[in-house]
């Protein structure tokens, strides 16, 4: 059975914004490696990772919630539907065994800090988690000086520059 990567990015880019092309790169290239991959099922880097693994032929699978009352992007292969923001947060841990973290705002922030608190905390197994953008890697920098003063792990996640780093580390631990 086919491993499932969680990507988690921002709705807001759009088709043609670089956002958009590296979501949609980061779909395509998990899909040739024979990943399947899960996001938040909405607009932007979610739709663009969505279209990508559409395109390539695995499954795409869309963790939404009614919240905010948008459709569903239409390169999903299954929508699971939640009840709350929380219960879509911890639906979408629970179907990665792996994680990658494209440009985004706070809902992404909340997404990355309940991953790594959860494997920080050793409430569930270790999994990869790799972030993307320079932005990650500054959060992920004082994020991890702030652990090695505490001496905690600091491998919990990595920052990367590209979408073929990231992909090679997911198959080194996958």
């Amino acid at each position: 059975m086919a491993k499932t990567i969680t990507v988690f990015g921002s709705s807001k880019p759009v088709e043609g914004d670089e956002q958009y092309k590296i979501g949609y790169e980061m779909g395509k290239r998990l899909a040739q490696n024979g990943y399947n991959v899960c996001t938040g099922g909405f607009s932007g880097i979610m739709e663009a990772v969505s279209k990508g693994a559409n395109e390539m032929g695995v499954d795409a699978v869309g963790v939404t919630v009614d919240t905010w009352g948008r459709m569903p992007n239409k390169y999903l292969t299954k929508e699971i539907k939640c009840n709350s923001l929380f219960d879509r947060v911890q639906k979408l841990i629970e179907l990665g065994d792996g994680f990658v973290v494209l440009q985004g705002g706070t809902g992404t922030l909340l997404e990355l800090a309940a991953v790594w608190e959860l494997c920080n905390k050793k409430i569930m197994d270790q999994k990869p988690v790799a972030c993307h953008s320079t932005m990650w890697k500054e959060v992920v920098a004082i994020i991890n000086a702030q652990m090695e003063r505490e001496g905690r792990e600091t491998e919990t996640v990595k920052a990367f520059d590209n979408t073929n780093e990231i992909v090679s580390y997911l198959k080194f631990k996958l």
